[in-house]
């Protein structure tokens, strides 16, 4: 029989409590993004459409479904799932971190921790039983910014282990379960295909691919659970298989979507077509307007920390961020310091925008660029 488990973490709570308390730029942005709404939990999402289609498989059935907390302990997140010191994951460039020791999940993955030191689950070990489960919600990673991407994203994980006693799960098995899921979010007469793949927490492992608007698309990644990382939350003697992906792209892909922001939109003729296999149509495309940045800052600039900073600035008015130019030249700049071009396209999805509201936000960016990365503008 399948349990709705929710993990409380009295560590994520305190945790919490103390980023209130704080009023530093990082600890807002923080607390910004953890209060975005989750909407693979959000009726009326195409993101929570796709979740629902995905529990309804019948290769599902009976599996469990569990809530984790979202600020993790580094230990559990990247030491337990082979992501060892020095991994790129761990990198501050690309991680949030509330503090040294705990961070905002970049994967979903880590319910494996939760679920299998669970009171329920190590019963069923003892009585030696199989089990299953499927976890869903938001995750953190720096990124860049364009239309296909954001820092807080979806993600869906499933886990299925049985006794080795009992059952040898195999790749096709697996793969099973994937098809049935591909064929419940795009319909039964979707193409998709498997190719080997690697990842620190599966061996083998797979990608798969399913052929949609015309181009074959990445879908999810998937592999069966290795012994070493079952073991490193303590079980020993199970076999199985995993999955987990993003929900944003496969939305997109559905809805032949243009733009990322439009899945979090309050625009009614906007919310209206966001339904799975319904053709998106542009309810008005208004105008870009673009605004190029130069700066002479340290070679120690990060390009993800910037990309947090025009977010934290521009909010939803910012549609893409492309690097134009990047060059070094001591005799021109001085030893250890970088010419970075930015070319920065604004656009509001639900209006237009003024040359003078933009000017305001670009001319706050110049000024934070120089305050916060010590940087020197290169104004034309």
């Amino acid at each position: 029989m399948s349990e709705n488990i929710v993990i409380q973490s009295r560590e994520e709570k305190e945790l919490l409590a103390e980023l209130d308390q704080r009023h530093d730029t990082e600890a807002e942005r923080l607390k910004r993004f953890l209060n975005l709404p989750d909407l693979s939990r959000t009726e009326g999402s195409p993101l929570k459409e796709i979740v629902d289609r995905t529990l309804k498989v019948k290769s599902l059935e009976g599996f469990d479904v569990i809530k984790v907390p979202e600020i993790i302990p580094v230990p559990i997140l990247f030491d337990l799932f082979n992501m060892p010191e020095g991994h790129p994951a761990r990198s501050k460039s690309d991680t949030y971190y509330v503090n040294e020791e705990n961070v905002l999940r970049t994967h979903d993955t880590v319910f494996w921790y939760y679920y299998l030191n669970h009171p329920l689950i190590k019963g069923r070990v003892a009585k030696g039983q199989a089990f299953g489960a499927i976890c869903h919600g938001k995750v953190y990673r720096k990124d860049e910014i364009d239309n296909r991407h954001m820092n807080v994203f979806h993600q869906i994980g499933g886990l299925y282990l049985a006794p080795d006693n009992k059952q040898t799960v195999t790749p096709e098995n697996l793969k099973n379960v994937l098809s049935e899921i591909a064929r419940a979010i795009f319909g039964a007469d979707v193409e998709f295909r498997f190719y080997d793949h690697q990842f620190p927490y599966t061996d083998p492992s797979y990608e798969m691919e399913a052929y949609i608007n015309g181009v074959w698309m990445e879908m999810l990644g998937s592999g069966l659970p290795r012994k070493s990382v079952l073991k490193n939350f303590g079980l020993e003697g199970y076999n199985g298989w995993a999955f987990g992906f993003g929900l944003e792209r496969l939305a997109m892909a559905s809805m032949d979507l243009p733009d990322i922001r439009l899945l979090w939109s309050n625009d009614e003729r906007v919310r209206k077509q966001l339904k799975l296999g319904h053709k998106y149509k542009e309810v008005s495309k208004f105008p870009p307007v673009t605004r190029d940045i130069s700066f002479i800052v340290p070679n120690t600039f990060i390009p993800n920390d910037y990309f947090d900073l025009i977010r934290d600035i521009g909010g939803d008015l910012i549609e893409q961020v492309e690097l134009l130019d990047k060059y070094e030249n001591a005799e021109k700049f001085g030893a250890g310091k970088l010419s970075y071009t930015f070319r920065i396209t604004y656009r509001h999805l639900e209006r237009t925008l003024t040359n003078e509201e933009v000017n305001k936000v670009h001319a706050e960016l110049e000024n934070r660029t120089e305050s916060d990365f010590n940087a020197v503008i290169r104004r034309v």
